[in-house]
C-alpha cells in the first residue's frame, strides 16, 4: 500500500507543472482562461512552445508547426513568449520545492526531481506527500497546477507524473512498480523518440512489459548496449540519485526565420545576435562557458549541428561569435535554413574559476558589453541596436532559453 513506508528504500518524486508556459498566460490575463492558447511566435514558420489543455484536443502541441497548429485549431489566440516571466515563476516554484527537500534536481523551468527519503515523519505517506506539494505550488503561484508522481526511482516517478495530467498525483509504490509499468507502450521508456520505437516495433516488441520479459542477450542483440538500459528500466531499475547541485548545462538563442537563408554572412548575422543574447545571459547569471555549438534547421526540417571546446571560459559575446563563425565554415550543406541557433554548453560559475584564467583575455570587449548590459537594464532592450540590423526591416521569431540537453532521439 502507498501508505507503508517500510518497502521504500527511496521516496524520489517527479514534479512537472501543467502547459506551464499557457498557464502563466492565462494567469496573468484572465481574458485567456478557458480559451485555446498556443504560446509561440506568431510567424507561421515558427513552432508551437506550449499549448494550454483547451487547444490540446485539437493534436495541438509542443514543436508543431504555427501553420499546421492554426489550421487544426483556427480559434486559438497565439501569445509570445515572455521568458523573463517565466523564469521568474520558475525560481519561485524551485523555491517551494527546496522547501520539502535539500536534493532538488531542476530538469528545465518547469520540472524537477526531489529525494524526499525519510521525510514521511514531516510530510506523512507518500500519497501525502504528494498532495502537500501540490498545494504549496498552487499557493505560491496563485493557481498553478502541477502533476506529481512519486515512487522508488527517477525514471518511475517521471513516468507516473506524467500518468494523469494536468493536476495529476500517481503513487507506485516500489513492489508495484514493474508491474503497473507493464501495459504501458515502449515510447514510455526513458530514451525511446519515434525512431527507436519503429526499432522496437519492428522486432515485436509492443509494451514495456514484452521489454521485460524479452531475453536481455537478445535485446542487447538486437538493440547494441541501449538494450540493457530499455532491459533494466522495464523491470523498474534505476540508480540514478537525485543530484541536488546539478548545474544548467548549456544557454541557447534560436531564430525560426521568416524566410529561407543560404548566404553564409546572413547567417552570421543571425549568429550575431544570438551570440550578444546569450553573453548577456551568462553574464547576468554569473555563468561562463567552455564549449560553443552552432545549429541549423534545413528547410527540410534535417538538423545540423557543429561545436568547439575552448581553451579558456567566456562570457564575452564577440568570442562566442568568432568562434560561431568558425564553426560555421565546417557545414558542408548548401542549405537553404530555416532555423538558425546558437548555443553557449559546459557552463561553470564565474566563482568557481580563478580571476586570472577566466579574465585572460583582453578586458575591453567585455567592459563594453557589460556597459551595454547595464544600458539595456535600465533603459530597454532596443536603447541599443547594430546598423546592420536597422537595415534589416524583415524580423524574425527569436526563441530564447535555458535548458539542459537532455532528450531521446527524436
Amino acid at each position: 500500500m502507498p501508505g507503508d513506508m517500510s518497502d521504500w528504500p527511496k521516496t524520489i518524486v517527479h514534479a512537472d507543472m501543467d502547459a506551464f508556459y499557457a498557464a502563466i498566460e492565462q494567469l496573468d490575463d484572465p481574458s485567456l482562461r478557458g480559451k485555446p492558447v498556443l504560446v509561440g511566435p506568431p510567424s507561421d514558420r515558427g513552432v508551437v512552445l506550449t499549448a494550454s489543455y483547451e487547444a490540446r484536443p485539437y493534436n495541438v502541441g509542443s514543436a508543431l508547426a504555427m501553420a499546421k497548429a492554426r489550421r487544426r485549431c483556427p480559434e486559438a489566440v497565439i501569445v509570445r513568449p515572455r521568458f523573463d516571466r517565466y523564469t521568474e515563476v520558475s525560481k519561485t516554484i524551485m523555491g517551494v520545492f527546496a522547501e520539502f527537500s535539500p536534493h532538488v534536481e531542476a530538469i528545465s523551468l518547469d520540472e524537477a526531481f526531489l529525494d524526499l527519503t525519510g521525510t514521511d515523519h514531516l510530510f506523512g505517506d507518500p500519497r501525502a506527500m504528494g498532495m502537500r506539494l501540490k498545494d504549496a505550488v498552487h499557493e505560491a503561484t496563485g493557481g498553478l497546477t502541477v502533476s506529481v508522481g512519486v515512487s522508488g526511482t527517477k525514471y518511475v516517478a517521471k513516468v507516473a507524473s506524467d500518468f494523469q495530467k494536468p493536476d495529476g498525483l500517481t503513487v507506485v509504490p516500489p513492489d508495484d512498480a514493474q508491474a503497473w509499468l507493464a501495459p504501458l507502450p515502449v515510447s514510455r521508456l526513458w530514451g525511446v523518440g519515434p525512431k527507436t520505437e519503429k526499432r522496437l516495433h519492428a522486432i515485436g516488441l509492443e509494451t514495456i512489459g514484452q521489454v521485460a520479459a524479452a531475453d536481455p542477450d537478445w535485446l542487447t542483440h538486437k538493440l547494441g548496449r541501449v538494450g540493457n538500459h530499455f532491459y533494466a528500466l522495464a523491470h523498474a531499475r534505476d540508480p540514478r540519485r537525485v543530484e541536488g547541485s546539478r548545474k544548467s548545462k548549456s544557454v541557447g538563442s534560436e531564430r525560426t526565420l521568416s524566410e529561407d537563408v543560404s548566404d553564409r554572412n546572413e547567417i552570421a548575422r543571425y549568429l550575431r545576435r544570438s551570440a550578444e543574447e546569450i553573453g548577456r545571459r551568462l553574464r547576468r547569471k554569473r555563468y561562463v562557458a567552455y564549449g560553443v555549438r552552432v545549429k541549423l534547421k534545413t528547410s527540410r526540417f534535417q538538423i545540423l549541428t557543429r561545436q568547439h571546446r575552448r581553451r579558456q571560459p567566456t562570457d564575452v559575446a564577440d568570442a562566442l561569435f568568432e568562434d560561431a563563425v568558425l564553426i560555421l565554415k565546417n557545414f558542408d550543406h548548401p542549405g537553404p535554413f530555416r532555423l538558425v541557433g546558437l548555443a553557449a554548453y559546459d557552463l561553470v560559475r564565474q566563482e568557481e574559476k580563478g580571476q586570472d584564467d577566466l579574465f585572460s583575455a583582453p578586458q575591453r570587449p567585455r567592459q563594453l558589453e557589460t556597459a551595454i548590459d547595464d544600458l539595456k537594464e535600465r533603459f530597454g532592450p532596443n536603447v541599443l541596436r547594430r546598423a546592420t540590423d536597422l537595415r534589416k526591416a524583415r524580423q524574425t521569431p527569436n526563441l530564447d532559453f535555458l535548458h539542459d540537453d537532455e532528450g531521446d532521439d527524436a
